[in-house]
């Protein structure tokens, strides 16, 4: 008798590199269940989507996907729809209601579930727990990453209890992982092909605060500074309250982190820190910064800033407009700020009307690009170590400097093609907006972090 013809699962996946590591683990444990995994959606029977439900703009993007989904079942082009990830973890079993066509929902807590609600014939299937497991294990995964590059999850939600923030209620508070598994799963990633590890978390300075010996981020960097095939270790989601001195000196003595720091600040105004429940003020962000250059000259630092929270006035934002000019960062984020429901700030008074939200959005990306634009002309002429990505869409090949993180900066151009994976050492010779283009000047050996 012949064999069922294998499920071939299409994959989307929306929202935070976080979710992506979700993706990968889900996809994992679909391919060791028999599945074909990454079909595209016009050749595949079951389309999964994992999504994002931070603020309304990531649950718009994540509905239009599952209409699109569900259009190509109407049209009998797959049979089945399964929605994973942030979205049926906050709106519950109420989304097949909202949506008619989804098959299964699979919350942030029931990754495990996966290969039962791709291969089941009832609908509905839901499986959305409220109750938050540990950290779980993110060996193994089905990597949609290039080769080279990874993200190495730390723990899993967070504690810090930020206003705006709904993290906490869709994704639970802060569960660390023991050192000795985000070891295992950097020695595995490293053996997989990647030579850039990405530290993430919702929190990535919380790391340890939670397990019984309490290691701190300090003492992983200083551990993960030993796995000899690593090129590049990059930390990212830095909270700025928990930026210790510890941190900074390992970060500056290890010689596989890259001097770069994902540090989100959110604002710069005291009364809006507070208003955020950040837990720091200007003063110590103006310390952290002095000593994060100081000791680590040359460091490359993105952030993140929220405009038009509740209670913004013009010079709440004016003292943001001032104090970005005068830090020059090296890239900044803008996001204008969304009223959500079940948060603190949502209630909030002060509320500020979307069309100021927009415009200062906007006026703070102007003051930005001329930053990014005046650095990137310095530049020319300068040298680098590049590593290689490979080609983009539009068929150009490139890459990023220690100063450039994935999917969140700019690119370096290279004029001729190299290997992706490679580390190389290149001359800027221009600039195209926030990107650079560099010309190959040799290989690189063990590229110097510090």
């Amino acid at each position: 008798m012949p064999s069922k013809p294998a499920l071939r699962v299409s994959v989307v996946s929306l929202g935070c590199p976080k979710a992506l590591v979700d993706t990968e683990k889900m996809l994992a444990l679909l391919a060791q269940a028999g599945c074909l995994v990454a079909a595209p959606a016009d050749d595949a029977d079951v389309v999964l989507i994992n999504t994002c439900a931070f603020i309304a703009p990531a649950r718009e993007e994540s509905l239009a996907a599952i209409r699109r989904a569900v259009a190509l079942k109407r049209r009998g082009k797959v049979r089945r729809v399964v929605v994973a990830g942030c979205l049926p973890q906050r709106l519950g079993p109420a989304l097949l209601a909202d949506r008619p066509g989804v098959d299964a929902l699979v919350g942030v807590f029931d990754r495990p579930a996966i290969v039962a609600a791709v291969t089941a014939r009832e609908s509905p299937f839901v499986r959305v727990s409220r109750r938050p497991r540990g950290c779980e294990d993110d060996r193994g995964r089905f990597r949609l990453t290039p080769r080279h590059t990874a993200y190495l999850r730390l723990a899993e939600g967070c504690s810090a209890g930020c206003s705006f923030c709904t993290v906490p209620a869709i994704r639970g508070p802060l569960r660390s992982k023991p050192i000795h598994r985000v070891l295992e799963e950097a020695a595995e990633l490293a053996a997989d092909g990647a030579v850039e590890l990405n530290l993430i978390a919702q929190d990535t300075t919380a790391y340890g605060a939670d397990l019984p010996a309490r290691p701190g981020l300090a003492e992983l960097l200083r551990r993960l500074d030993e796995i000899e095939p690593v090129r590049w270790i990059r930390l990212m989601y830095a909270h700025p309250a928990g930026m210790s001195e510890e941190i900074v000196a390992a970060m500056a003595d290890c010689r596989r982190v890259v001097k770069y720091l994902d540090l989100p600040l959110q604002h710069v105004s005291d009364g809006m820190l507070r208003a955020m429940r950040r837990g720091y003020d200007r003063r110590r962000v103006e310390a952290l910064l002095a000593m994060l250059r100081r000791r680590m000259p040359g460091i490359a630092l993105r952030t993140t800033f929220i405009v038009g929270f509740p209670g913004e006035g013009a010079a709440e934002f004016r003292e943001l407009l001032a104090f970005v000019a005068g830090q020059a960062f090296d890239a900044v984020g803008v996001f204008t700020y969304w009223p959500e429901e079940g948060t603190a700030a949502g209630r909030m008074a002060g509320q500020v009307p979307a069309r100021t939200r927009r415009r200062r959005r906007d006026r703070l990306m102007r003051a930005q690009q001329e930053i990014a634009f005046a650095a990137n002309a310095r530049r020319v002429g300068s040298q680098l170590e590049v590593l290689v990505d490979g080609l983009d869409g539009e068929g150009r090949c490139v890459g990023r400097h220690a100063g450039q993180g994935p999917d969140v900066d700019s690119l370096c151009i290279l004029t001729a093609a190299a290997p992706a994976g490679e580390i190389v050492k290149a001359k800027v010779v221009g600039w195209d907006g926030y990107d650079l283009i560099v010309e190959r000047i040799a290989d690189c050996g063990l590229p110097i972090a510090n």
